[in-house]
């Protein structure tokens, strides 16, 4: 969740949402943030295990690992349903 924690990886995240898979410079290219800026916001989503990272050459590739976000949204979903829960069976 810390990773999701920043107004910028969210911006990438939805940005390569929209994509098959796009290098760091094509991400650059999308935001007003210096390249050495969003090559640290893809390396705390590729470590977070939100994006896929693969090598092309010289380049690295960046998609939204599709599973690992459905994963973290039940989860969540399930906390909040939980959390829900309680509270009504405390008001009760």
């Amino acid at each position: 969740m810390a990773a999701l924690g920043h107004p910028a990886r969210i911006a990438i995240l939805r940005h390569l949402s929209g994509v098959q898979a796009c290098c760091c410079k094509e991400v650059v290219a999308q935001f007003d943030l210096a390249q050495s800026t969003v090559s640290q916001h893809l390396k705390v989503l590729h470590e977070a295990g939100l994006v896929c990272r693969t090598s092309q050459g010289q380049k690295s590739c960046y998609a939204v690992d599709r599973n690992a976000l459905r994963e973290l949204s039940g989860g969540f979903h399930d906390l909040i349903d939980m959390c829900v829960a309680g509270e009504s069976e405390s008001q009760g």
